[in-house]
């Protein structure tokens, strides 16, 4: 059975979406997008609500830019190889291969493409993952955390939830940034 990982950047003080401005600095280090190029590459499927795939349909054009560097280009091409699926009730149509939109977000769809997947998937953005966590989908937490307190926003957590994790993996950045695995017990 394929796992579904749950991975964000996130602030020290628990935020994958700030308020006001950004989560802070770490993350457009090369070593550390080189770390999640390869952490990510065995992914066969991205869950993405309609705002996170906005932003993440990038990765279906960026090889076409000029000078890019080899990790930028080799994540293009990881991101083009996987499968998405974007839930959105409002979004009519996707611009990326490999995508299908889906109206509602079904826990036993999920649960069953995890029972058939030969690959992992993640779930991306904090109010699908909520929906993920809620229904005890989410079996690995990887958490990109920053240098910067931004004192609110989006949390990475939703609240209302208890979740026992156990620490699996660690690993701090020059930049500054941490990262940090975590699995349910």
């Amino acid at each position: 059975m394929a796992k579904l990982i749950y991975s964000m950047i996130t602030s020290l003080d628990g935020y994958a979406e700030a308020a006001e401005g950004d989560l802070g600095t770490g993350a457009e280090d090369p070593e550390v997008h080189t770390f999640v190029n390869d952490l990510f590459r065995p992914v066969g499927t991205y869950l993405y609500g309609r705002r996170m795939y906005e932003t993440m349909v990038y990765w279906e054009t960026a090889h076409t830019e000029p000078e890019q560097p080899p990790h930028i280009l080799q994540y293009a091409r990881d991101w083009q190889a996987a499968e998405k699926i974007v839930y959105s009730t409002t979004l009519e149509s996707v611009s990326s291969a490999k995508t299908r939109i889906e109206r509602t977000f079904d826990p036993d769809a999920v649960r069953r493409l995890k029972a058939e997947a030969d690959h992992d998937l993640t779930v991306d953005g904090p109010n699908l993952a909520a929906q993920a966590i809620a229904a005890g989908l989410v079996d690995e937490y990887h958490l990109f955390i920053t240098t910067s307190v931004v004192g609110g926003g989006k949390r990475f957590f939703p609240d209302g939830v208890r979740l026992d994790l156990v620490l699996v993996e660690e690993r701090a950045f020059d930049s500054g940034l941490i990262y940090a695995r975590y699995r349910t017990r």
